[in-house]
């Protein structure tokens, strides 16, 4: 296989998506998908291809999470499990689900997790003790991550921080379950659309598996308040910019 000229970019772009990712618990899908689709590869085949690479990336960081005693594993079992489900559905369903409809509902429950997190982060909220639902969480947000691209961590990591999860084992355990789901996302991808560009693949496995370790130690150090804001802030300047972008080309068509 001969390298093109891209193959670094997409190195560095799985190095900067899996650092945000394992130090925030989302956003591989979000960072990576962006910077590839305007660099005009074809939305289909960034999608496998991401899907394809977080396999690997999942692995690592899940593992490196683990290792750290970041992960909470009642949680994963509990989560896990009903993301997968989720996500082969999801996946199964994509070509027949209208995704622009769906989407737009995505980023405004985004919206609203992100400003009670940021309102936790100010001291205005109190946790609420035990999580309760949490399999319903893991086959929405999974079926959301097959079906709305990049979903698992922003909405899994969104809601167990804004019902009261302890940010160091939420994001150890979201991104240790993601592995799960992103394994059975990825095998229904390849049953019904084969594997396109390995190059891509390649890079985004080399530079995310060479960030996870050190994601995982600087979510252990970081403060909550600061990771909680982060979170806060990065879904919602996803979600404000994808609602405006979707409102816009309402009112442009």
């Amino acid at each position: 296989m001969e390298l093109s000229s891209e193959f670094w970019w997409f190195i560095l772009i799985g190095l900067g998506a899996q650092l945000v990712d394992g130090a925030l618990g989302m956003a591989f899908g979000l960072v990576s998908s962006s910077v590839m689709l305007s660099m005009g590869i074809p939305p289909a085949h960034v999608s496998a291809s991401v899907h394809t690479a977080e396999v690997f990336t999942t692995g690592a960081s899940g593992v490196s999470h683990l290792a750290a005693g970041n992960v909470d594993r009642k949680l994963f079992v509990r989560l896990a499990v009903p993301g997968a489900i989720g996500g082969a559905i999801g996946a199964y369903g994509l070509t027949q689900l209208p995704s622009d409809v769906i989407r737009p509902l995505i980023y405004l429950y985004l919206l609203v997790l992100a400003i009670v997190i940021l309102f936790r982060a100010a001291g205005r909220l109190l946790p609420r003790g035990d999580i309760k639902r949490v399999p319903l969480l893991g086959v929405v947000a999974g079926f959301l991550d097959a079906t709305g691209g990049g979903g698992w961590g922003p909405v899994a990591t969104s809601t167990l921080l804004a019902r009261g999860g302890q940010a160091r084992t939420t994001i150890g355990t979201v991104n240790a379950a993601e592995f799960v789901v992103t394994l059975t996302v990825s095998v229904t991808f390849l049953m019904s659309m084969g594997l396109h560009h390995l190059q891509i693949v390649a890079g985004l496995l080399i530079g995310g598996m060479m960030a996870a370790p050190l994601a995982a130690v600087l979510v252990k150090r970081v403060k909550e308040r600061w990771v909680l804001v982060a979170v806060g802030l990065l879904v919602l300047g996803i979600s404000l910019y994808q609602v405006g972008r979707t409102v816009g080309g309402w009112l442009g068509s």
